[in-house]
């Protein structure tokens, strides 16, 4: 039987300690001139680097990847700590209380059976630690890439059953997107045109939601093959 737990070494701690030294008086000049706003887009990069890696299947690059933002993490939390604001230690405290908080039917007594019920228990448990009385969406990200954020849109909506029933139906919201926007473009209203763009552009994720694919995924195979 495989042992799924991973082997921890100290290894942890040494990344931390290097990171320490290179923020350090007499560390690396390029270090520490950086913070956590500065950081941001190296942060952003890594993330999609990291993403690239992992659909390449490559498992050398996929490593490297994850090393990369892994540093970065313990970097942004390493100059928090030198502000006392917080430290790594912290971060690790809360995101681990956080996931047995939220995986009840794991660590509790409560009895989600699949997927779908794990997903609509993580979302009430969620909505009740951030604040009942606001809005079900107002928690997504508006600094999500546009296609990742409708998609997660459509994912909560669809937990509380706010969501199309059948896939033919999905289908047949595409195809009166797509005769709104003709009509738009024949209007020649810029304004018209793009909102019935962003429409069509919604219901095709959707689609690839209904489908079980992501769309984000789709649509990068489909501009490799267009650059291939």
């Amino acid at each position: 039987m495989l042992d799924h737990q991973p082997k921890i070494t100290d290894g942890f701690a040494k990344l931390c300690e290097i990171v320490a030294k290179l923020r350090a008086p007499d560390g690396c000049p390029w270090d520490r001139e950086q913070t956590n706003q500065s950081l941001l887009p190296a942060l952003i990069e890594e993330v999609y680097e990291t993403a690239e890696a992992a659909r390449s299947q490559d498992d050398a690059h996929f490593r490297e990847e994850l090393g990369d933002l892994l540093l970065l993490v313990v970097m942004h939390a390493q100059i928090a700590h030198e502000t006392d604001r917080f430290d790594i230690e912290d971060v690790i405290e809360e995101v681990c209380d956080k996931l047995i908080r939220r995986h009840p039917h794991v660590f509790g007594t409560s009895e989600a059976r699949d997927a779908g019920a794990v997903l609509k228990q993580w979302e009430a448990i969620k909505r009740e630690e951030k604040n009942a009385n606001s809005h079900y969406l107002s928690s997504l990200p508006k600094a999500l890439p546009a296609l990742v954020r409708a998609q997660k849109a459509q994912s909560k909506a669809a937990r509380v059953n706010f969501d199309w029933t059948a896939l033919g139906d999905v289908i047949a919201k595409v195809e009166e997107e797509l005769v709104e926007t003709k009509e738009a473009i024949r209007s020649r209203q810029e304004e018209r045109i793009e909102d019935e763009i962003g429409d069509l552009l919604f219901a095709v994720v959707n689609l690839a939601r209904k489908s079980k694919i992501d769309a984000e995924t789709a649509l990068q195979s489909a501009t490799d093959k267009f650059v291939a």
